[in-house]
């Protein structure tokens, strides 16, 4: 009577112990099934490259050709601005007189323009604002002009190239070259999703950029070249600030080469996601791609 209790006992155990190590395997299953289901599906995006990272962390969302050389249009202006913000003793109410040159150069390019007008005293933080939100390609000229260094024109021009190159170096971007302080390049002006976004992010630590950056529209008091004193009017080309929840920039690009190029960064609930798309279709196109990625990040 005993062993048969005994036995009974027996398989009751090992019973016990299949169901249980059954149900583990089930439960793990479920579990796997569960988290795939959660999972978001990466999205599809009409731009060649892409990039999205977490700000915060540094860890890589997303990835579409992010390390190939592509030509970036005025996204290169982030890194003008960065150089400008890296100055030493940087006196950001300094003023600057508008040179012809700016104006002359602004017309042989049929580049876009701050529409400075030659004579005005402008300061360095008016001409960051015109340099990042109507992509002011003589905005750009005048900074390169003012933190180059050398005896001529076109030597500071140079020397501050130099300074963008030596800055991308600096920071890790080996797949990064200026030859150009505004993105009008000669062949040699080129970057990746993946250096841009980490340009921007390293550019989102100076609070001016920030604020220049997030900021839809401006009207700023210039001093005329007779002391007197006009209004200038500028609107950001980043059409994300406004119809994308917690949108805080940061840069557009386009030109024949790159097409239509953006570098973006959002918050939400603490969280900033940064990335870029080039060469996109459209200006539609590259903010639609935009928007998914941030989305994506988001979910992430």
């Amino acid at each position: 009577m005993n062993i048969g209790i005994k036995g009974i006992r027996r398989v009751s155990a090992t019973a016990t112990v299949a169901l249980t190590a059954g149900a583990v395997i089930a439960g793990g299953a479920f579990a796997s099934t569960a988290q795939a289901a959660a999972a978001p599906k990466a999205p599809s995006i009409v731009a060649k490259g892409g990039f999205v990272m977490n700000n915060g962390t540094g860890k890589t969302l997303f990835t579409k050709a992010a390390d190939t050389r592509r030509s970036t249009g005025s996204t290169t202006k982030i890194m003008t601005a960065r150089v400008v913000l890296a100055q030493k003793g940087l006196n950001l109410d300094s003023k600057v007189t508008v040179q012809k040159a700016y104006s002359d150069y602004i017309v042989s390019k049929g580049a876009s323009s701050a529409r400075l007008i030659v004579g005005d005293k402008v300061t360095v933080r008016q001409l960051l604002y015109g340099l990042m939100l109507p992509s002011g390609c003589d905005a750009a000229y005048a900074l390169a002009d003012k933190f180059g260094a050398g005896s001529t024109r076109a030597a500071r021009v140079k020397s501050f190239i130099g300074k963008m190159n030596s800055t991308a170096k600096t920071l890790g971007l080996k797949n990064t070259h200026f030859d150009s302080f505004d993105g009008i390049g000669n062949g040699s002006n080129y970057s990746t999703p993946r250096d841009l976004t980490k340009l921007a992010s390293s550019a989102m630590k100076y609070s001016t950029f920030r604020t220049v950056v997030k900021t839809k529209s401006t009207k700023q008091k210039v001093t005329t070249k007779s002391g007197g004193y006009r209004y200038m009017s500028w609107t950001n080309t980043n059409k994300l600030l406004g119809t994308y929840s917690g949108a805080i920039g940061v840069k557009t690009g386009s030109g024949p080469a790159a097409k239509y190029c953006l570098v973006f960064a959002a918050t939400r609930k603490g969280k900033t996601v940064i990335g870029t798309v080039l060469t996109s279709t459209s200006e539609a196109t590259r903010t639609a791609d935009a928007k998914k990625l941030m989305d994506y990040g988001f979910k992430k």
